[in-house]
């Protein structure tokens, strides 16, 4: 099977998965009574509209894409990461408890600090659920939807308590929010009159980063086999337990590197809803791009653009924003999918021998020792043994 042949095969499965997912998409809709078409076109090609368009887009990719980063680092060592939701919450308090408490460092030093401060408090979460993984055996889906729901407790608690505002006090609206972040903490917009921040130059970084550190270094290759398949690791003399939890804490900083970027650039304090489920959204994101920086960045894109479209669909085609969600799901579902079909040989033989009587080529020879090389038995010359033919026994 040449390499022509198996890029064509791919992209038709990619091809027909979307279709898939955009064809439940459609079932959906047309249940709620909506136009279809025009959801569609609102979702695709509104935010393209305008340069406030186009630069919201982008806003939205850079949290997607830093936590779907860390979701490849996690996947890729073979533990689910489910839990970044949480972690950015925590990355979020870190960060704006970083740039209130030190409000008269220098630019220079009270940005890199509030940013490691948000790293610090999500590889903290996150490297709670890699120890009682590597551990004690817990299961890793668990422990991490299990301290998404302790985050947001805690989250809420703050914000509504000790790390409120003293002025929604006073004024008696109790909007559950922090102070003002300073403004030397504050990263710059690159565009006047749009929310487009400096974070977009840190998630670009940080894939490069993420890029060499998993197919450019010892400690990535010993991560990838960890997760590839743990047994011959072991044997190989890899610390599997110890990977597992180098990759939740990398992971976990990763999500809090989103939160914080995403309050010093967009919100510039701490606000209940901030994550908008771009936990959630993140994985999805990861999945989309094949776990790989170079397909994590275009994905994330794509996602920003699916939920600054979905916004828009409520208010130009009458259909409810949650509707991405639909949209999310049938993606998730068209992904596992094409992945059986990609990762199947079998699949990929029967399609190139399909292609071959359809088009009048002669199909390709079995490979020795398969069914297809050995269909009988009772033959008088077996294909499957190795060597020269042997004459039929009388």
């Amino acid at each position: 099977m040449n390499k022509s042949f198996k890029f064509a095969y791919n992209a038709a499965i990619v091809v027909a998965a979307a279709a898939a997912a955009m064809g439940i998409g459609a079932i959906v809709l047309a249940a709620v009574g909506a136009n279809i078409g025009k959801a569609y076109l609102v979702i695709l090609t509104e935010p393209l509209k305008d340069m406030i368009g186009i630069t919201e887009i982008v806003v939205r990719a850079i949290p997607l894409s830093l936590i779907a980063l860390g979701i490849a680092i996690a996947f890729r060592s073979g533990i689910l990461n489910i839990g970044a939701e949480g972690q950015m919450m925590m990355g979020i308090l870190a960060s704006s408890a970083t740039a209130i408490a030190l409000p008269d460092l220098p630019r220079p030093l009270l940005v890199p600090l509030a940013i490691l401060a948000g790293a610090a408090g999500g590889a903290l979460w996150g490297g709670i659920a890699g120890v009682l993984k590597a551990r004690l055996g817990v299961n890793e889906i668990l422990s991490t939807v299990m301290l998404n729901y302790i985050a947001a407790q805690f989250y809420t608690f703050l914000l509504r308590g000790p790390m409120m505002d003293p002025e929604e006090l006073v004024m008696g609206s109790g909007t559950p929010q922090t102070v003002r972040i300073p403004r030397g903490a504050w990263l710059d917009r690159i565009l006047p009159g749009t929310r487009l921040h400096t974070g977009a130059f840190i998630a670009l970084g940080l894939a490069l980063v993420v890029f060499f550190l998993l197919w450019r270094t010892s400690a990535g290759f010993r991560m990838r086999a960890a997760g590839a398949e743990a047994k011959a690791a072991r044997y190989a003399g890899v610390s599997v337990e110890r990977y597992l939890i180098i990759a939740m804490l990398l992971s976990g900083a990763l999500a809090g590197i989103a939160g914080s970027v995403e309050i010093l650039g967009v919100h510039r304090r701490a606000i209940e809803g901030v994550t908008g489920g771009y936990g959630f959204t993140g994985i999805v994101v990861a999945l989309f791009g094949g776990l790989h920086p170079a397909g994590i960045i275009p994905a994330s894109l794509f996602f920003g653009l699916l939920l600054l479209g979905a916004d828009m669909t409520q208010r130009l085609a009458d259909v409810p924003a949650n509707m991405v969600l639909v949209l999310q799901g049938a993606i998730i579902l068209a992904i596992v999918s094409a992945r059986q079909f990609m990762n199947n040989p079998y699949a990929q033989d029967k399609a190139a021998r399909l292609l071959s009587r359809l088009f009048g080529k002669p199909e390709p020879p079995a490979p020795p020792g398969s069914i297809e090389a050995c269909p009988d038995p009772s033959d008088s010359v077996d294909p499957c043994l190795a060597g020269e033919p042997q004459e039929a026994t009388r």
